[in-house]
Order: C-alpha cells, then sequence, then structure tokens
C-alpha cells in the first residue's frame, strides 16, 4: 500500500471520526493513529529506542 493510500484511509477516519463522534473522538482516533505510526515503524525496523533519547548534537545552539 502506497502512502497516499494509507494518507487517504487516515484522513477519511479522521473524518468520520470528527462527523459521528465530535470533536474527542477525532482527538482520540488521532492520537491512536500517531501511536499506531510509530509503533509500525519501530516494528518495520525504521526507528530504533535509542532515537527517542539520543540528545541530538550539532543542531544546538551554544550560546546557552
Amino acid at each position: 500500500m502506497s502512502m497516499a493510500v494509507a494518507g487517504l484511509l487516515a484522513g477519511m477516519a479522521l473524518g468520520f471520526a470528527g462527523f459521528f463522534g465530535g470533536f474527542g473522538a477525532f482527538i482520540l482516533v488521532a492520537a491512536l493513529g500517531a501511536i499506531g505510526f510509530v509503533a509500525g515503524r519501530f516494528l518495520d525496523g525504521d526507528l530504533t529506542a535509542g532515537e527517542f533519547f539520543r540528545p541530538r548534537s550539532g543542531d544546538r545552539d551554544r550560546r546557552r
């Protein structure tokens, strides 16, 4: 499945949740979708647990 189709399905799910369940359901579906996306990337091997806890180097301002 291409990313365009996955985005289309996610948008439709959010639209239905917003229409039938209101704003709270929209936020819940969006949050669970984001969690599922990160979990899927982790299981595919695109992310590692160390990427969440490792400090970024070279991008910070050294004036502090």
